[in-house]
């Protein structure tokens, strides 16, 4: 089959690779899109991915055309959006509800062969299965959705809560989205990029800028959200959270970046500074608010492009062009 492979640091192709096999409680899924994320950069960068070569693709959804010997509940033909998380369910973390902190953590497309191929294999349990209104093409959007419900998770935040966030690419815009529906009192997007700031207004933001600077709020943001990773956004954010308030890093950064705090102003004030990993528990609700209509393809959904341009789609990722770009085999 064809697939991208990411085979050495700052090199991605696609060639053909041997077609997938499912083991007794996997399936094989005919993958009708993969979406491109920031993690892809960071494997292509040489972090996060154990070793290379890999296939990429953590967000994907397609058809099941083959299911081991063991599989029940998900059939040939079923249309599936797939959980690429992987864990061993059997270290402290897994056994106190910790999975996402696996200490043998895992994931499809990360680990293990991804869903930037024709073909990919997933355990029968990270199936969940799309209702007949859902295209499967759009469904890869369930995945980065499944990891911005983790965050709300995180948040706990409160009805009422003024918030910022800082970028207005895909996992943004999916944090103004829930923001909104988690009974936000007004939620205001940064970004640098003015293309990107178009659609934040578009989808409702209560005020968008260049700088935080630009906008009023003085005394500060109950909720700030750094969805960027960059170390200049997550510093400035740290400044902008309001007393009481909580500063949550959901974009993923390089291995090597460092900000400052003031610890004083953390107890002073009582701020609280956390983070969300990945998936946690997120997945089944986050396809279950996708088929609610949580978010619109069209808007987020940017590119579509063909997996023989896989290692463009990459750069143009890169390059912050677009919002989110799948690829489709």
């Amino acid at each position: 089959m064809k697939a991208a492979v990411i085979e050495s640091v700052g090199r991605a192709v696609v060639t053909e690779v041997p077609d997938p096999t499912p083991g007794p409680r996997e399936v094989v899924v005919e993958v009708a899109a993969c979406g491109l994320c920031g993690t892809d950069l960071h494997i292509l960068q040489g972090e996060f991915a154990p070793k290379l070569p890999i296939v990429p693709g953590h967000e994907f959804a397609g058809q099941v055309v083959g299911v081991g010997t063991q599989v029940t509940g998900v059939a040939v033909g079923d249309r599936v959006a797939v959980d690429p998380s992987l864990y061993c369910y059997e270290c402290r973390h897994c056994r106190t509800g910790h999975n996402n902190l696996c200490e043998r953590w895992a994931a499809i497309g990360v680990t293990t062969a991804g869903g930037a191929a024709q073909f990919a294999v997933a355990p029968v349990a990270n199936c969940v299965k799309l209702p007949e209104h859902v295209r499967t093409e759009d469904a890869a959007l369930v995945e980065p959705l499944s990891c911005a419900v983790r965050g709300y998770d995180v948040l706990r935040s409160r009805l009422g809560a003024h918030v910022l966030i800082y970028g207005s690419g895909t996992m943004g815009l999916m944090m103004l989205e829930l923001a909104k529906r988690t009974g936000a009192a007004s939620v205001d997007v940064v970004d640098l990029n003015p293309a990107r700031l178009e659609t934040a207004v578009r989808l409702g933001v209560s005020a968008s800028a260049a700088n935080a600077d630009e906008l009023e709020r003085p005394q500060g943001w109950d909720v700030v959200v750094d969805a960027t990773g960059n170390a200049a956004a997550i510093q400035d954010g740290l400044d902008r959270v309001a007393k009481a308030g909580t500063f949550l890093q959901f974009g993923v950064a390089d291995y090597a970046t460092r900000v400052t705090i003031d610890p004083y102003r953390i107890y002073n004030q009582e701020i609280t500074i956390t983070g969300s990993m990945a998936v946690l528990h997120s997945f089944e609700r986050a396809a279950e608010l996708f088929a609610n209509g949580v978010l619109d393809p069209e808007v987020f959904i940017s590119d579509r492009i063909p997996l023989e341009r896989y290692p463009e789609a990459l750069e143009q990722f890169a390059a912050g062009v677009g919002r989110k770009i799948v690829v489709v085999p």
